[in-house]
């Protein structure tokens, strides 16, 4: 339990971080999940858009510091790799 102003405070501000945190990753793993989704339905033109909304939530991800750029680009990587695959 907070016993000061300042830890009152802080329990609020984590608590809304939280929420938004939990939340951008929620879309960024939702956004990688369409493009997992659009390859195994072999739909190029799906995938390619899909896959640029995903490497858009990635990046953002990372400027908020939600991952590391390393784990980013390591989805990223892996992502393209399927989508190309795919087109070629």
């Amino acid at each position: 339990m907070a016993n000061t102003k300042s830890a009152e405070k802080r329990i609020r501000t984590n608590e809304k971080r939280r929420a938004r945190n939990a939340s951008m990753k929620s879309a960024m793993r939702t956004a990688m999940k369409k493009v997992e989704i659009a390859v195994a339905n072999q739909d190029a033109e799906a995938a390619k858009e899909a896959l640029k909304l995903a490497v858009r939530k990635l990046d953002k991800a990372v400027t908020k510091g939600l991952i590391h750029k390393n784990t980013a680009n390591r989805h990223k990587s892996r992502l393209a790799k399927k989508v190309n695959a795919l087109i070629s």
